[in-house]
């Protein structure tokens, strides 16, 4: 796994990530409920602007691998669904839409080196240092876990995984 988020401004967080990987191979796990729930969450999602958002997360889906979940999430241990509403999209490169908290979450694909450049921008977030700590170690478990499915690979547990990664963004 590659570089920790940045903060481009208060409320906004990027991340980066290279994927050896097609440019509609990657797209089809942000946008398709099935390949999706492999790595975030699965929920319909409709592809044109005001389309509806449908994201069910249940982590310990995210892989074979045991672990537990962290006192300060248990209210999610039995999955956390919201609703949200698709703000722009232009397949395979382009999806913005709504998050729980009305904040945006964009992902945006460029191909490159043969490649994929996924930019993950989360925008509109509180801004606080436990709202960064939280939102930073949750995209990058969760692009973990992306990256060893596009790979073949089996992903370290989800909660082991973020524990580890929330003391470093600490």
């Amino acid at each position: 796994m590659t570089g920790k988020g940045k903060i481009l401004a208060p409320g906004v967080l990027c991340f980066e990530r290279f994927f050896d990987s097609a440019i509609e191979k990657v797209w089809s796990y942000v946008t398709e409920s099935d390949k999706r729930g492999k790595w975030l969450a699965r929920g319909e999602m409709e592809l044109f602007a005001g389309g509806m958002v449908t994201l069910h997360f249940l982590h310990s889906e995210l892989s074979p691998l045991p672990g537990t979940i962290p006192e300060m999430h248990k209210a999610m241990e039995a999955g956390h669904t919201f609703t949200g509403k698709v703000i722009e999209v232009d397949p395979p490169h382009l999806l913005t839409f709504t998050w729980h908290d009305d904040s945006e979450v964009t992902f945006e694909l460029t191909e490159a080196k043969g490649g994929v450049l996924l930019v993950l921008t989360h925008r509109k977030l509180a801004d606080s240092e436990a709202t960064r700590q939280n939102v930073s170690a949750g995209w990058h478990t969760h692009l973990g876990v992306l990256e060893a499915n596009l790979n073949g690979t089996t992903p370290e547990n989800f909660w082991v995984s973020f524990e580890k990664i929330q003391e470093e963004y600490r």
